[in-house]
C-alpha cells in the first residue's frame, strides 16, 4: 500500500511517499550512540520561535518557546550583537537538545530565562532588537 502526503515545514512543501510493506511495524531511524548521529540529517532551524510581528515597541522580534522543556544553556547576554540563525539558547525536550536560533540580525534586548529554567510552548524567552 502506497500513500503520498504533502508536508509543509517552515513554509516549504515536500511530497512524501510512504509504502507499507507486509505488516511490518514502523520503526524509528537508527541512532549511532558512538557518534551521536542519526541516519536522518537534522539541522538546526528557525523554529516557530521568531514572531514575524514586532514586539509592542516595534523595535524587535520575540523569541518564544517552540516546545515545553528545560533551558540547558543561554548562549548570549543582553547587549550582544547577534546574526540571523545564530544560536541564542539550547532547550532540552524529550532528552534532545534543540538549538533556538536568532530570527534576525540585531542586539539582544532582553533574556527572560536562565539555564535550568523550565519553559512552556509560547513562553517569551528573549527579544532581539533590530
Amino acid at each position: 500500500m502506497v500513500t503520498t502526503y504533502t508536508i509543509t515545514v517552515n513554509g516549504k512543501s515536500y511530497d512524501v511517499t510512504v509504502e507499507k510493506k507486509n505488516d511490518a511495524p514502523i520503526r524509528p531511524a537508527e541512532y549511532d550512540v558512538m557518534t551521536n548521529s542519526s541516519q536522518l540529517a537534522v539541522e538546526p532551524m528557525l523554529m516557530p520561535n521568531a514572531s514575524s510581528n514586532p514586539i509592542a515597541s516595534g523595535v524587535g522580534k520575540t523569541i518564544i518557546g517552540p516546545m515545553p522543556g528545560t533551558v540547558i544553556a543561554v548562549k548570549v547576554n543582553v547587549g550582544d550583537t547577534v546574526n540571523q540563525g545564530q544560536e541564542v539558547l539550547v532547550v532540552e525536550a524529550m532528552k534532545m537538545h534543540n538549538p533556538i536560533l536568532s530570527p534576525s540580525d540585531g542586539i539582544v534586548d532582553s533574556v527572560y530565562v536562565k539555564a535550568g529554567d523550565s519553559i512552556q510552548t509560547g513562553q517569551t524567552l528573549a527579544v532581539i532588537k533590530n
